[in-house]
């Protein structure tokens, strides 16, 4: 009966020979094996060298397997974490990325205090990790949460009750805002933004299991920001805030884009490669309609 250490090992060789980074390889083969196990990888260095236990080597080989098809981990799991957070993930949404963490960070920043009574949007919400990461920090905000989705919005509404914000959360199906009527005092988004050319060079993880209404945006990876910011402009409360993740090479357009809606443009973050990552921009106290009239919200 081999260690489980040894099948760990075993595992990484398969896991690199399907093309996968020998450094990746390594961390996923010991994560499934923890996660049959239901070990933390401080007893599986401690009690690595056991014996397998009975039925874990048909059980493990079956998971390394699908991983060696390029099965993201989160979803041979079903599990990712975000904000220190577990949240429930499927190849009905997107998986939480760390980058995408930048929209909470900016948020709370612009939300010093945690007892602020705040309405907030979530678009296209996936997961839910936003929304439920938002809401957890800042008891006293109430959040809509929309997506196009059914079955996203069921994951959202799992992972919301499990960290006991359910409560707190709106659900609505719907693209974008349509619908939605506001206002809002703080609107986030990680939409669509990749173009439909970039297809070919995506990693098979992505573009053979993740949700492409979640990944692509057209030719230029804007067909949905640009509505996004039109009806987030509209919904938003006097003196409201937009915060977004967007593509590669997009931060030009997007800060164009901003202006031409009459947001008061504040910054663009870039995430920890320094790639421009996150867009955040202010509705002014006198905003104007495209139309030259002052909204009333």
């Amino acid at each position: 009966m081999p260690t489980i250490q040894e099948l760990v090992a075993n595992a990484r060789r398969r896991l690199a020979e399907a093309g996968i980074p020998t450094s990746e390889a390594e961390l996923d083969a010991r994560l499934l094996l923890e996660r049959l196990l239901q070990w933390d990888a401080a007893r599986y260095f401690a009690h690595g060298d056991e014996p397998a236990p009975p039925g874990l080597i048909t059980r493990y080989t079956a998971i390394v397997e699908r991983r060696a098809r390029r099965e993201p981990v989160a979803y041979i799991t079903g599990e990712q974490e975000f904000w220190g957070l577990p949240f429930e993930v499927s190849p009905a949404v997107l998986i939480p990325r760390p980058e995408t963490e930048l929209i909470v960070e900016i948020a709370l920043t612009h939300v010093p205090d945690r007892q602020t009574s705040l309405r907030v949007a979530d678009v296209c919400t996936g997961s839910g990790c936003l929304a439920v990461a938002i809401a957890l920090e800042r008891p006293g905000v109430t959040v809509t949460a929309t997506d196009i989705s059914a079955d996203a919005l069921a994951i959202a509404a799992r992972n919301a009750a499990r960290h006991g914000v359910r409560d707190r959360l709106a659900l609505p199906a719907t693209d974008l805002l349509a619908g939605i009527a506001g206002p809002f005092d703080l609107i986030v988004s990680n939409p669509p933004y990749v173009p439909d050319g970039e297809r070919a060079v995506l990693q098979p993880e992505v573009i053979e299991h993740e949700p492409h209404v979640a990944l692509f945006a057209g030719a230029d990876g804007l067909s949905v920001i640009r509505p996004l910011v039109a009806q987030a402009t509209s919904r938003l409360a006097r003196d409201g805030l937009l915060i977004f993740e967007f593509g590669f090479g997009q931060a030009e357009a997007v800060e164009r884009l901003l202006r031409e809606h009459g947001l008061t443009f504040i910054e663009i973050r870039s995430d920890l490669q320094g790639i421009p990552r996150t867009a955040v921009a202010r509705r002014p106290i006198d905003w104007q309609s495209p139309g030259g009239r002052a909204a009333d919200s």
